[in-house]
């Protein structure tokens, strides 16, 4: 038998409904997008970077996330097909930032609430 089911069905109404109520008030679509695009190291440490930094060229994020430019590039075209970076070109250097302050928002608030529990 397993242990970690209910052995009976037992259902508190009023737990469920407050739930289902909170629930119709989320954006369970966009949370989870934000989760499946952060749902890579890599990104991750570009994103908090841009977080840190507002602004960075590519060499530099390569450097900060230990892999190649072209490796960076791609999380970074990633990012920014996802609505989370924007970039601009100065001379023969690009420069990536967070897209707006909703999306700097949003990240600082996921970010920070995972700061220190070893994920």
């Amino acid at each position: 038998m397993t242990v970690d089911i209910c052995e009976i069905t037992c259902i508190d109404e009023e737990k469920v409904k407050r739930v289902k109520t909170g629930l119709e008030t989320v954006d369970v679509t966009t949370i989870s997008q934000m989760f499946k695009i952060l749902s890579d190291e890599t990104r991750v440490k570009i994103v908090y970077a841009l977080l840190t930094e507002n602004e960075l060229c590519v060499c530099d994020l390569a450097n900060i996330v230990e892999a190649t430019v072209a490796a960076t590039s791609h999380h970074l075209r990633f990012l920014k097909k996802q609505g989370l970076a924007n970039y601009r070109k100065d001379g023969k250097l690009v420069y990536y930032s967070l897209a707006n302050e909703r999306v700097r928002e949003q990240v600082k608030l996921i970010l920070l609430n995972f700061e220190g529990v070893g994920v």
